[in-house]
């Protein structure tokens, strides 16, 4: 193989390089979109457990982003953890 064809192999691999990462960092540079406003619903993953009979809950909407607990058994329910999807 000629040396200029490495050369130019190179090259076009290196730009391609370039352009992938500027493309990246673009994507990344997007801002994220405003909270909705007060009262909407919002997406949530949290997993709540009854401390009396070991019920479990998952939550995957509520009206704030740290809700309150359920309650169950007329007790609050305890956090497990928040689910990481």
């Amino acid at each position: 193989m000629p040396v200029w064809l490495s050369v130019l192999i190179a090259i076009l691999v290196g730009v391609s390089l370039v352009r992938l990462g500027f493309g990246v960092l673009l994507m990344i540079r997007q801002p994220l979109p405003p909270p909705p406003p007060p009262g909407e619903l919002r997406k949530v993953k949290i997993a709540y457990r009854c401390p009396i009979c070991y019920t479990e809950v998952k939550m995957t909407v509520a009206p704030a982003e740290e809700p309150e607990p359920p309650r169950h058994c007329g007790d609050e329910m305890d956090l497990l953890a928040p689910i990481d999807d």
